[in-house]
């Protein structure tokens, strides 16, 4: 039996992909690597409608590293395309020769995305996974060189596709075939192509070495201000933002701050900070709650070694917003 191991995303393309091999008697799985910044939820959704096993996989560590220095550089933001796809390529590929795959595939169609799916693009992304050869991408593949599973006959070539460009016609009637109704739109679901977000993990990765995934996960939520080289402060936007900063506050180390006689947000400054620092941050916790500017309020302070109650003078949010990342 022939079998072929996948990258997933969960769009339309990645499902189409594995069905064609499918179609032609192949044994099919699928691998998804997930990290804080892009999640496993439309690729279980993909393998839960066709029933093609998926393994799932967080790469956070190993990610962050090339995430540092990518050697092709980013896109318009924090994305790293080129190096993303040959780094998952690279995992991807020793699974496959540890688990008996004969070849990997993916959805990407050549010239779909101007940057990342180019003849070149797709040619560095091969070559610097260390699998040349056994990459089949099935929508092109007429269009591309065969690889070595189509030469060796596992695949057959004249059963795989040409389709090129940004239009979606010829996979939409491919998936009507398949009986395919239930799929997500092509939008993007990398928080790295995110403009705010990028901000946000540009200054964490300039002034904090070691970073943690739950670091990462807190760039996600509420407003980010640098208050020195040393601290910064989160500061809840919303309920949602005040509930996942509660959870991921480490009590250990975290000091957090919220109003103790009005409703406002919920203030985080990871990792503790001097005294100075906590009093700018209840000022900020005052600022962004219901208390009118000059007038004093209460801030419950928590640190891993007591809590406290400082009086503040809330002020107009916008005197912080020099510090706003």
């Amino acid at each position: 039996m022939v079998r072929a191991l996948g990258l997933i995303s969960g769009g339309l393309d990645s499902i189409l992909s594995a069905l064609i091999l499918r179609d032609q008697g192949i044994e099919v799985a699928w691998i998804n690597f997930e990290t804080p910044f892009f999640s496993s939820d439309k690729a279980r959704r993909a393998a839960r409608m066709t029933g093609i096993p998926l393994m799932v996989k967080n790469i956070t560590s190993v990610y962050i590293e090339m995430l540092k220095n990518p050697n092709c550089g980013y896109g318009a933001n924090m994305n790293p395309c080129l190096d993303c796809h040959a780094l998952m390529l690279q995992m991807a590929g020793a699974i496959m020769k540890n688990e008996t795959f004969h070849f990997l595939f993916t959805g990407e169609v050549l010239g779909q995305r101007p940057m990342s799916q180019t003849r070149p693009s797709l040619r560095y992304v091969e070559k610097r996974s260390g699998f040349q050869g056994f990459i089949l991408r099935p929508l092109s593949a007429k269009l591309l060189s065969p690889t070595i599973p189509e030469q060796q006959g596992l695949v057959d070539r004249q059963r795989l596709l040409d389709i090129s460009g940004r239009g979606r016609k010829q996979q939409i009637k491919l998936a009507e075939a398949f009986g395919i109704t239930d799929y997500p739109a092509p939008a993007g679901g990398c928080l790295l192509t995110d403009v705010g977000f990028s901000r946000r993990l540009r200054d964490l990765l300039d002034h904090q070495e070691n970073c943690q995934e739950r670091d990462l996960e807190l760039l996600k939520y509420g407003r980010h201000f640098r208050l020195d080289d040393q601290h910064k402060v989160i500061v809840g936007r919303t309920k949602e933002d005040n509930k996942q900063i509660s959870e991921l506050l480490d009590p250990h180390k975290d000091i957090t701050l919220r109003m103790t006689d009005m409703a406002g947000p919920t203030v985080l400054i990871p990792s503790g900070a001097k005294e100075e620092i906590v009093r700018q941050a209840a000022t900020l916790c005052a600022s962004y709650s219901k208390t009118r500017d000059g007038t004093p309020a209460r801030v419950s302070v928590t640190a891993p070694l007591g809590s406290e109650t400082l009086t503040v003078q809330g002020g107009s949010p916008e005197t912080y917003h020099q510090y706003l990342i």
